[in-house]
């Protein structure tokens, strides 16, 4: 019977235990003494990942219950390409859980919200490109962050371009240009930080030596290009330009064209390319990949305030470093009216503070370009420039002293630079050279560049001042004035007369076509030792009072209209003692009286 019962045992003990390693389970605890090999046979692979489960656990019990319902409609919204839900969360529902929940911590980690989500890894994807962007805004990204948003970035990026075809994914334009600008912005940060060698701990140096593909910018520029290549966004714009009608247009972009997403995703890439050749110094490639684009209040990126700002942004300051201050100017001017007529609606956008800080940025600008090259221009743009930086332009019209007010200007108002290369982590000496003998900041190199353009037209404002005086003045009696023999008076007019010619966009086609013109109202001519002047004014613009005033005057009435009534005046005197149904009376009008302009009458 014992056999039996023996039998019994181990065979239940084997259904009931079928699955169990019972040498793991049971060790050989009290077995020749070996504990500690015991011990080693706990696969640490296994034991790591149960304890990230329970810290994963406690993580997802700390969410509030707030924002699981809404992770878990916005996946609902994105799986039923719900654009009008996917906007609501994405440009208010998020925010506004960020401002109550998390303005100084991170946001719960996709691994700890994917069990609300179906552990669906595209939103996670999506999901954890929203994570990063919050914390390169509000936090400090550390090393582990930045390679693991360039990971999520290419894995996004994988997706969209490598699918067998089109995906089946919706978003709306503002998240999709959202995706390219925080792209290149993390790119853009990643080599501010990696040019920084001195404050690199031993851990990042070698992280840095095994990872030199991270955030490199063939990367960068490769998926940026890929996107406007497979969604053909340069033959539909050219096809537009054209006149085509739609099907021939959804004929020559095909089935990836057609689509809002990739649409959409290679237009703002063509934004991004001129974004980022401007971040790498190459002014003339930034302008060259835009020929297809027109800056009009009619094209696709003026949908996206944000799009269009950085647009008009990098196109005027692209103008400024290759020398053509009135097309920068024209620039700078049609958006800063933008912001101005649009004021009202920006305080609703989520990036109210960052469209202003550009607009900022763009007023130096403007001062910078008016300096040196002087034209007329909108009174309000103007007035806004002489409140911000009045003194600053007050100096720069005055020549050689005025350098130091263009260096503060533009190092304010430029583009972080950045260098296309990075430092040789992967060697100890060349990196041991590289920070004993620092390559100069890319800023400071396009300073020094520009600088010395200003340095050469330095003595036109003091030439312009004495010309402006006279119709024709003796060259012997200029010099006198400027301190200078007539030799180097003459190179100085020379050099005045050279600045007052520019190439400026004409007939309004590609951003790189002009022709030469004058941007000075004051012109001369030497003839023997006779400098003649000739100065055209310029006729009072009256288009744009008449607009201003009567916009106000809209807005006063606009006031009026929304104004309450005023409160009726109980009548006095025999009326009043009448009742309720006594009806007032009103006053007779003078016989023969003679009526006036607002209805009343006056006495004969």
């Amino acid at each position: 019977m014992s056999q039996q019962r023996k039998a019994l045992w181990e065979a239940d003990l084997d259904e009931d235990l079928q699955d169990v390693d019972l040498n793991l389970a049971i060790g050989t605890y009290g077995q020749n003494g070996l504990y500690e090999d015991a011990q080693s046979r706990i696969d640490e692979a296994t034991l790591l990942a149960v304890q990230q489960q329970m810290a994963q656990q406690a993580a997802f019990a700390q969410i509030p219950d707030v924002v699981k319902r809404f992770i878990a409609h916005f996946h609902q919204a994105v799986l039923d390409n719900n654009l009008a839900e996917i906007t609501v969360a994405y440009e208010s529902g998020w925010n506004r859980l960020t401002e109550k929940f998390y303005s100084k911590t991170e946001w719960p980690e996709a691994e700890v919200i994917a069990p609300l989500v179906n552990d669906d890894q595209i939103f996670l994807v999506l999901y954890r490109e929203l994570y990063y962007r919050h914390v390169y805004s509000r936090l400090s990204p550390d090393i582990d962050d930045r390679f693991h948003s360039y990971e999520n970035s290419c894995e996004l990026f994988n997706y969209l371009l490598n699918s067998d075809g089109p995906v089946p994914l919706e978003l709306p334009e503002q998240w999709l240009w959202d995706i390219i600008d925080e792209f290149i912005y993390q790119f853009q940060s990643f080599c501010v930080w990696r040019s920084k060698v001195k404050s690199k701990t031993e851990e990042e140096l070698s992280l840095l030596a095994d990872a030199n593909q991270v955030w490199s910018s063939y990367s960068v520029l490769n998926v940026l290009y890929s996107l406007i290549q497979k969604s053909k966004i340069n033959e539909h714009l050219v096809a537009l330009q054209e006149g085509k009608s739609a099907e021939e247009i959804a004929e020559i972009v095909g089935e990836y064209g057609t689509r809002p997403l990739y649409k959409l995703l290679g237009y703002f890439s063509i934004i991004g390319l001129l974004r980022v050749h401007s971040l790498l110094g190459d002014f003339t490639l930034a302008l060259k990949v835009m020929e297809n684009v027109e800056l009009n209040q009619k094209s696709p990126f003026t949908r996206v305030t944000a799009c269009h700002v950085t647009t008009y942004y990098y196109v005027g300051f692209c103008y400024i470093m290759l020398r053509r201050y009135p097309d920068a100017i024209r620039a700078f001017v049609s958006i800063l009216n933008f912001i101005l007529r649009m004021r009202q609606y920006h305080t609703r956008s989520y990036q109210y503070d960052q469209i202003n800080k550009t607009a900022d940025r763009m007023y130096a600008l403007f001062a910078i370009c008016n300096a040196l090259s002087p034209t007329r221009v909108d009174d309000n743009i103007s007035n806004i420039v002489k409140e911000r930086y009045g003194e600053q332009f007050s100096k720069m019209s005055r020549g050689e002293e005025g350098i130091p007010a263009f260096e503060e200007l533009f190092l304010y108002a430029c583009p972080k630079f950045i260098s296309a290369n990075p430092p040789p982590y992967d060697d100890a000496d060349l990196l041991a050279a590289y920070v004993e003998d620092h390559p100069v900041e890319p800023a400071q190199r396009h300073l020094s560049l520009f600088l010395s353009e200003v340095r050469a037209q330095a003595p036109v404002p003091t030439l312009r001042s004495f010309l402006k005086l006279y119709t024709s003045l003796d060259a012997k009696k200029l010099a006198g004035f400027l301190d200078a023999d007539e030799e180097e008076m003459v190179q100085q007019l020379m050099v005045m007369k050279q600045s007052s010619r520019s190439v400026s966009r004409v007939d309004e086609k590609g951003l790189l076509d002009g022709q030469m013109i004058s941007t000075s109202d004051l012109d001369f001519v030497i003839n023997d030792n006779m400098v003649h002047i000739a100065e055209s004014t310029v006729g009072r613009r009256y288009a744009g009072w008449f607009i201003r005033n009567t916009e106000h005057a809209q807005r006063v009435l606009d006031t009026l209209r929304a104004s309450p009534l005023p409160a009726l005046q109980k009548p006095t005197g025999p009326s009043a003692e009448g009742g309720k149904d006594a009806a007032p009376v009103a006053p007779a009008a003078p016989a023969g009286g003679k009526k006036v302009a607002w209805g009343s009458t006056k006495a004969a």
